[in-house]
């Protein structure tokens, strides 16, 4: 049997995660008990306390087991908790030598959502790819930069740690796991018991980009904000740093040091985001769509936006559309 521990943290804890995962890997043991088969998991509820207040004294979850009482388990999974992140990480600095050790000792560690934050305060992503909600990205890199985040994944998976995509889309990383620990006729049955996509393994097409400006070069900022203004024509990246009164070497390296991107990725993304706000609400079609936002090549076109949202142009007007919503 295999000991799958959920923690339940101090702060405003996802309910969210800490049911599902309870729910999921339940109906699995119930699913084996209906075909005389021992349960597959004990699932138990690991917290600093005996009791533990949740969302301002909104909810109260009473643990199963105090951190004190799990010497060995199998299977850890960090939940998100929502708020100031650094403080999460703070008040949250009794689990992380318990995490270590029990990673050290042969379990396993996952993480949903942002609880992404308290899995890299531990040191054991660092050098490893992660992921966890798009929203997050810019903070994360900010506190964890020695960690590869992949934020347009749902999971990853490297070395015995698991990170999920935000919100919802952890319960595909549960299906992964039941999957990898019961196998594929289990994970099926799970996809259809809770109505969950099995296939999904990109967030791309829930991304909205804001432009990502949490950085102190004024400079880039400015070169930002150009784009943003002047998407829909041409740009190069010469003239840009003309503009700026700098080299173009320089410019592409403080610019990706800033954003994340290069400049080219940047105007990309932007005129994108232009894209799906338009296929969303008007009424041109994709061809007029990719023109307005400063595309000529229809080709290129299409495969940026696919690269981007995970779709084609005209997959995300059927799926997002008023209009079409209008004519279900």
């Amino acid at each position: 049997m295999k000991h799958l521990s959920i923690l339940i943290p101090k702060g405003n804890v996802s309910l969210s995660n800490i049911e599902s995962t309870y729910k999921m890997f339940t109906e699995v043991n119930n699913a084996f008990a209906r075909m005389n088969k021992a349960p597959l998991f004990k699932i138990q509820l690991v917290g600093l306390s005996k009791e533990t207040t949740l969302s301002n004294g909104l909810f109260v979850i009473k643990p199963d087991y105090t951190l004190s009482e799990v010497t060995q388990t199998d299977l850890v999974v960090i939940p998100a908790v929502h708020g100031d992140m650094a403080k999460v990480v703070s008040d949250n600095q009794e689990f992380i030598p318990w995490i270590i050790k029990q990673y050290k000792g042969g379990a396993e560690v996952v993480s949903l959502c942002i609880g992404a934050f308290i899995l890299a305060s531990t040191g054991l992503l660092k050098g490893r790819n992660c992921t966890t909600h798009w929203l997050a990205a810019a903070e994360f890199r900010a506190m964890f930069p020695d960690v590869n985040l992949m934020p347009y994944k749902i999971i990853t998976d490297e070395g015995g740690i698991y990170t999920s995509g935000g919100a919802y889309s952890s319960l595909n990383l549960l299906l992964y796991l039941i999957e990898k620990f019961s196998g594929r006729d289990m994970a099926i049955s799970s996809s259809k018991m809770f109505e969950i996509d099995i296939e999904r393994n990109s967030q791309s097409l829930f991304i909205i980009f804001h432009g990502q400006k949490n950085h102190e070069d004024d400079a880039i900022k400015r070169a930002q904000e150009f784009i943003e203004l002047n998407y829909s024509e041409k740009i190069t990246v010469d003239h840009l740093a003309s503009t700026l009164a700098m080299s173009r070497r320089h410019l592409e390296r403080r610019f990706k040091k800033a954003t994340s991107n290069t400049v080219v990725e940047y105007l990309q993304r932007v005129r994108i985001e232009a894209a799906k706000m338009s296929l969303e609400t008007l009424r041109e079609n994709v061809n007029e769509v990719m023109y307005n936002v400063g595309y000529t090549d229809t080709k290129a076109f299409r495969e940026t936006f696919k690269k981007i949202t995970g779709v084609s142009p005209l997959e995300y007007r059927n799926k997002y559309s008023k209009n079409a919503a209008a004519t279900v």
